[in-house]
């Protein structure tokens, strides 16, 4: 592997936790296809891992709770000829959908109101329209 796959600040997906699975793939690569495992299927155990600051890990097992099984979350790759790019690409997939889960909430939405000089200047506007398309119409030509 191209090395450590960071999840977000100085954290990153630890090698020895990551657990990989080789099958044939369906994807491209004509004759080659049937010869080659080339589709990778990547494995983390989310629930018993360490690498992650407890807060993550409580926010990750939170929002991929429907993507988990036993706790362990699970990524498949086949796009690829190679089995390395698929490897790279699983790896990658894994670490941003972690970083994706582990993030902070946004902060709420704070409620503003419309100033009152853009509402009146917005109906104005409507109104004006409203006259420019009444004046259109063929009513009072007598």
């Amino acid at each position: 592997m191209s090395g450590p796959y960071v999840i977000r600040g100085s954290v990153s997906l630890p090698e020895a936790e990551l657990l990989w699975r080789f099958s044939r793939s369906s994807g491209p690569g004509g004759q080659h296809v049937n010869t080659s495992d080339s589709q990778v299927e990547l494995r983390f155990d989310l629930a018993k891992t360490e690498a992650l600051p407890p807060v993550w890990k409580e926010r990750a097992l939170d929002r991929l709770a429907g993507r988990l099984v036993d706790g362990v979350i699970s990524v498949r790759a086949s796009e690829h000829r190679s089995q390395w790019r698929n490897r790279e690409t699983a790896a990658v997939r894994l670490a941003s959908l972690l970083a994706e889960a582990s993030a902070p909430p946004p902060k709420p939405r704070r409620a503003t109101r419309i100033p009152r000089g853009i509402n009146e200047r917005r109906l104005r506007e409507k109104k004006q329209r409203s006259d420019t398309k009444r004046g259109r119409s063929g009513r009072g030509w007598g």
